[in-house]
């Protein structure tokens, strides 16, 4: 599970990287001097938090590897935290009534020069996936966090090993590396076994 929330991570970022190179909103302006105007403003433009947010993606991605227990759960809260962040993004572009006094003043327009104004909402669809993406990989990491660890048995400690050999309980890798163990030590592995088999 970690894998594939850490893929939708990536995913997520790559996604918010194409939909800031996309144009957000187009204005068209006229001062009563020239011909009108036509300015366009791209993702990154409209919401310089767009790139940070990847990046951040990113990083949480590459802290699945690293870290476990409470630590994935910080990762996947965080993760969570972003999701809302980028859908607010998203669905406020294609929600907000009138978008041209805020592209004219990103673009530093006069608002009284506007003559029209144009969403384009292709870059905040993308982006309101790339939420959704991230929010599927926030509840992997977190179910990730609450499940064990895998393999952890095929790290025991010698000691460890050599009492699951006695007892019959390790699978094939361990029982063999414990075997070994005890044949160090002198102790017949194959002891209780052959018991075993004997009743």
């Amino acid at each position: 599970m970690i894998r594939i929330g850490q893929l939708l991570l990536v995913v997520s970022a790559i996604l918010l990287w194409v939909a800031s190179r996309m144009t957000w909103v187009s204005v068209t302006s006229f001062d009563g001097l020239g011909q009108p105007k036509t300015m366009t403003l791209n993702g990154a433009g409209w919401s310089n938090a767009l790139l940070p947010l990847a990046v951040l993606l990113l990083a949480a991605a590459a802290a699945g590897l690293a870290v476990r227990g409470w630590g994935l759960r910080a990762v996947a809260m965080l993760v969570a935290v972003v999701t809302l962040l980028l859908g607010y993004l998203g669905v406020s572009l294609i929600v907000t009534p009138d978008v041209g006094p805020r592209a004219a003043d990103l673009l530093q327009v006069p608002v009284a020069s506007l003559v029209a104004s144009d969403r384009h909402s292709a870059g905040a669809g993308l982006t309101v996936a790339a939420a959704v993406c991230a929010l599927v990989a926030a509840v992997l990491l977190m179910r990730s966090a609450s499940s064990p660890r895998a393999g952890t048995s095929k790290y025991a400690a010698p000691a460890a090993r050599r009492s699951a050999v006695r007892s019959g309980e390790a699978d094939s890798d361990v029982s063999e590396r414990g075997m070994w163990d005890a044949l160090d030590e002198g102790v017949d592995p194959t002891e209780r076994h052959n018991d075993t088999e004997g009743r």
